[in-house]
């Protein structure tokens, strides 16, 4: 008989309702999702509630969401953090490296968290937050142009 896992326990903290849906909708496929759209409410599950990863913006109105990642608990049970941000900041992006967390930008975070979930990660992020993803980067050559401009035009 297969035995299978218990999908993952997923702590999401967005302010926006709209952001926050489109998020717990990706990950509800394959993880249980609670989420959150206050800090202090999701301060709360953070120090008292087990789960396997916080994923929470940066931003939470006037708080931070890396005050969520240093409220983790610490030890071999920590949950897995994953800090996002509408625009990709070195600085912040540094700093919850520094944390243990992963950061990533928020309109790539709906197609990424599966994999962040389903997959297991390293102990820390080793992805170097000053260089960027080769393949956002745009490739010259008149091939890649024309396309360019057939996007443009349809």
């Amino acid at each position: 008989m297969l035995q299978t896992e218990l999908p993952a326990h997923v702590l999401l903290v967005e302010p926006d309702e709209a952001a926050r849906g489109v998020l717990e909708a990706a990950a509800s496929a394959f993880a249980h999702v609670e989420s959150h759209g206050r800090f202090d409410t999701a301060r709360a599950r953070v120090c008292h509630a087990s789960f396997d990863f916080l994923v929470t913006n940066i931003r939470l109105d006037a708080y931070n969401g890396l005050h969520l990642v240093y409220l983790r608990s610490p030890g071999a049970n920590s949950p897995r953090a994953i800090v996002y941000s509408d625009e990709h900041d070195l600085g912040l992006a540094r700093e919850a490296q520094r944390a243990g967390a992963f950061y990533e930008i928020h309109k790539c975070l709906p197609v990424t968290l599966a994999a962040y979930i389903g997959q297991t990660l390293p102990a820390w992020d080793r992805r170097d937050p000053g260089s960027r993803d080769r393949r956002t980067i745009f490739r010259g050559g008149r091939r890649c142009w024309d396309q360019h401009l057939v996007r443009l035009v349809h």
